[in-house]
């Protein structure tokens, strides 16, 4: 047998790629868990097409996953994968671009057929051709090996193919030297639940592939890649709409309030139901309206009932609930928006990541509407949006925007579970003194009471119409309607005060500084460490707070001599800060359904450095 070889690696990206059928999601997910067992750093990239079943074979149809694993930080999925693991030639076809020369090539060979060669839009086979001669290149029957594997088990044919993903799991196992503890325990108490036949047959094919790895003389490398250094802590993987719902459950325990989710299923915001619907033991309510108008104002119901009110969504949701986000600000009742991005407009691309949503969540209301809008840069960092999203509507007795995208939500990461003791409580105060009470009177943050209904001596008036100061009685005097507008605006420009300053991440001052929003996060912060690494004058600033803006950041702003501005949109963050503060910040945009990669960052920087 040819002697086997054991190289250490400091990282590597892993994609799996296959037919929507073909369960890369469910495979990625499974290396993914197991990598963060195995102490490594890793960032995870899902990738799946909008239709709910694509034809089998077509370009349409390609799903995949990528993970990029390391021994030290992991800021993104990786720009090029190293090893592309492709199930069929459509899935060679969409991703063998993104492949790094000389990287490794898994194909499934039983899968390049002349009519599945055809669909894909080849006009001769790859495996043959010379095309894929930049790459290490590993033909494998994965198939047909399965099949032989769980012969005896019993399945159908059909149910027996789809048992492929676990023989290329354990093949990937295999080569990254990843224990099979956890997918096995995964098959034998989950997968066996619902199905004990199908269950014996993944367990079969996991571990047939692991074998293969280990005899096939095709392999003369496996791979290890060490352990990252990390605080200590008990972690978990934990996705963005994990993380939103964890969030808000923290808050629903540091506020003491319960929670009423009122919502509707849309994509990619649907998981965060799913998660929360789990906790009615805790107080949690969900409440799948008919419609996302209903769903805001049940929610809006809740609020004013004295709970801690939620509804969630994706872009053209966002758009039908802003009547009812309005409705909320007239009331001013806390009230939190969860927006997960999506590209647009319309439906647009359902199942792919954007940031286009900030204008319409800063101005996408009639009349002067001022909402706080805050973003989450990263999965984990989801539960701390969330949280301060919570705190400043009740601090401020105000509806509030929490912005994530496709990318965070469907993403992971590494997080370590925070103690409840760790985290600052949310005050709330109930008004229930009858004697001097006005409905919309106000503390120094300008928040109003909040009174709950049925408070002997508290009853008051509600609705859309505009509100006398002080009373809320229905008002139409121009002067009262303008008073009004100010204070709202005012309360909100207020949070300012309680925002943390600028954190500028490299050189205080200099040539370049890169700002940026939300998702774009790991791509920018790693892109600007290497042109630290370089020698370069540049920083790096991310905006959690985006209405109100930090109140230091024009100064910070003002002490480089280029701003840079990277958005998966054609520019909405870059017009804000030029409206605000007068600066000539440099557009840098992507819309392609993708996220940015570090090296398009360092690129971009780049370029703005040789036009000083």
């Amino acid at each position: 047998m040819l002697e086997k070889h054991t190289e250490v690696l400091e990282a590597v990206a892993i994609r799996f790629a296959g037919d929507s059928g073909d369960g890369m999601q469910l495979t990625g997910t499974q290396f993914t868990e197991t990598t963060a067992l195995a102490g490594n750093d890793l960032a995870t990239f899902p990738d799946y097409p909008a239709e709910i079943r694509a034809p089998a074979g077509t370009i349409g149809g390609v799903s995949g996953f990528q993970l990029h694993l390391s021994s030290k930080d992991v800021f993104t999925p990786g720009d090029e994968p190293d090893v592309l693991v492709a199930m069929n030639p459509a899935a060679l076809k969409v991703n063998l671009p993104d492949l790094k020369p000389g990287g490794i090539l898994i194909l499934n060979t039983e899968q390049f057929s002349d009519k599945n060669l055809e669909r894909a839009g080849y006009k001769s086979n790859p495996l043959e051709d010379g095309s894929l001669a930049a790459y290490r290149v590993y033909p494998v029957d994965i198939t047909g090996l399965t099949l032989k594997a769980i012969a005896d088990v019993g399945l159908n044919q059909r149910a027996a193919v789809r048992c492929k993903n676990f023989f290329a799991l354990g093949l990937a196992y295999w080569m990254f030297n990843r224990p099979l503890e956890h997918s096995i325990a995964w098959i034998e108490q989950t997968m066996a639940k619902k199905d004990a036949l199908a269950a014996q047959a993944n367990l079969k094919a996991l571990k047939a592939g692991h074998a293969y790895g280990e005899t096939a003389e095709i392999f003369t490398h496996s791979y290890v890649i060490p352990e990252a250094k990390i605080a200590p802590g008990k972690y978990k993987n934990i996705t963005g709409n994990e993380g939103v719902a964890l969030g808000l459950l923290a808050a629903m325990q540091l506020s003491g309030l319960d929670m009423f989710l009122g919502t509707y299923p849309i994509t990619p915001a649907t998981d965060i139901l799913h998660h929360l619907s789990k906790y009615k033991h805790l107080g949690v309510k969900t409440f799948q309206a008919e419609d996302e108008i209903a769903g805001i104002c049940s929610a809006i119901g809740a609020a004013y009932a004295g709970g801690l009110a939620v509804t969630t969504t994706s872009g053209p949701g966002l758009a039908l609930k802003s009547e009812a986000m309005n409705l909320a600000l007239m009331l001013e009742l806390p009230l939190v928006i969860v927006n997960v991005q999506r590209g647009g407009p319309s439906t647009g691309l359902p199942t792919k990541t954007e940031q286009s949503d900030l204008m319409q969540a800063l101005y996408g209301r009639n009349g002067e509407s001022p909402i706080p809008v805050i973003a989450a840069r990263s999965p984990g960092d989801c539960f701390d949006a969330a949280i301060e999203a919570v705190r400043i509507a009740i601090r401020s007795m105000t509806p509030v925007l929490l912005l994530t995208d496709g990318y965070l939500a469907n993403g992971s990461e590494p997080w370590r579970i925070p103690k409840l003791d760790e985290l600052p409580r949310i005050p709330v105060h109930f008004h229930t003194e009858p004697n001097g009470f006005q409905p919309y009177g106000r503390d120094d943050r300008l928040a109003r009471p909040w009174a709950i209904p049925g408070t002997p001596g508290l009853e008051h008036r509600i609705g859309g119409l505009e509100k006398a100061n002080l009373t809320g009685a229905v008002s139409y005097d121009g002067g009262n309607h303008e008073l009004m507008c100010k204070l709202r605006a005012e309360k909100i420009r207020r949070i300012a005060d309680i925002i943390p300053p600028t954190e500028v991440h490299g050189a205080l001052d200099g040539d370049v500084l890169v700002v940026g929003w939300g998702g774009t996060y790991g791509a920018i912060r790693a892109g600007v460490d290497k042109l630290l690494g370089d020698g370069h004058r540049v920083a790096h600033v991310h905006l959690r707070h985006l209405n109100p803006l930090p109140a230091d950041l024009g100064a910070v702003l003002h002490r480089f001599k280029k701003v840079l501005v990277p958005e998966l949109n054609l520019g909405q963050l870059s017009h804000l800060l030029r409206d605000r503060y007068l600066i000539d910040a440099v557009s840098y945009n992507k819309v392609q359904g993708k996220p940015f990669k570090e090296s398009e960052i360092a690129r971009a920087v780049l370029a703005e450095l040789e036009r000083l």
